[in-house]
């Protein structure tokens, strides 16, 4: 027994030294696959090979190709066209001055005296802003008839709109020396002549002076055309209620 063992070691040993010297691996036994190296070893391993990828057209164009060996159909531009489902005419808007030319022009800041939204049917009164723009004179190019026309900046919303009647009074305001208040019948809704308190402020003293000898002149010229056809502007009543609008005036200022 202890003879037999010892001889089958023996045989054991001596094939793992004869695999040893033949380089191959046992059975169990397990070997890094890092390459290690020696002090003396100066070169790393080898790198893979990097291809250079910058090719011509003509040469992508070469090594495309299809699963059968045949280089693809090139790829069509689509012509096709959509129509518009609705499709909308340019139509040529009017202001309503075209038949106009504009005599003054000056940006200002206009105000109306009124009832507030929150203040409907109550009977409370204040001054409101109305808008920034230009307040402009136009005269018609025919007849040569003047009225007194704003637009709210931007929105180009009419603001003011009535006829330079020679019967307006410009008063001078109590707590700024420019601007003024006056009443007229505006028309600035498209709809009825609406009895209104205007103010309107400028940005000096100077334009505010100006503005009035500017208005008062084309009060004069109405008076003149109005006159030669024959159109009665001394109606008593009507003389009497701007008089009643004008003393009431006196009193009124507006927020600087």
């Amino acid at each position: 027994g202890e003879g037999g063992r010892e001889k089958g070691n023996e045989t054991k040993r001596a094939k793992k030294k004869d695999i040893r010297r033949k380089g191959q691996t046992p059975i169990g036994w397990t070997v890094s696959s890092q390459q290690q190296l020696s002090p003396e070893t100066t070169t790393p391993p080898s790198q893979p090979t990097i291809l250079n990828t910058d090719m011509s057209e003509e040469e992508a164009k070469a090594t495309t190709t299809t699963a059968g060996g045949e280089a693809p159909a090139p790829e069509e531009e689509s012509t096709a066209t959509f129509e518009p489902v609705v499709k909308l005419e340019e139509v040529e808007t009017q202001s309503g001055e075209e038949d106009e030319e504009a005599v003054y022009s000056q940006r200002s800041k206009l105000f109306i005296y009124g009832e507030t939204m929150l203040d409907k049917g109550t009977g409370k009164k204040t001054w409101i802003e109305r808008g920034i723009g230009n307040l402009r004179i136009l005269k018609h190019k025919e007849h040569g008839k003047l009225r007194l026309l704003m637009r709210q900046e931007k929105t180009m919303k009419v603001i003011c709109n009535h006829v330079v009647d020679p019967r307006i009074k410009l008063e001078p305001h109590v707590q700024s020396d420019r601007a003024w208040i006056w009443v007229a019948f505006d028309f600035s809704d498209g709809g009825e002549l609406v009895e209104t308190i205007f103010c309107i402020r400028f940005g000096d003293s100077e334009i505010a002076g100006k503005y009035k000898e500017t208005f008062e002149d084309c009060q004069s010229k109405m008076k003149d055309i109005l006159a030669a056809e024959n159109v009665d502007t001394g109606d008593a009543e009507a003389e009497a209620a701007a008089d009643d609008a004008a003393d009431k005036l006196a009193d009124l200022s507006t927020k600087e």
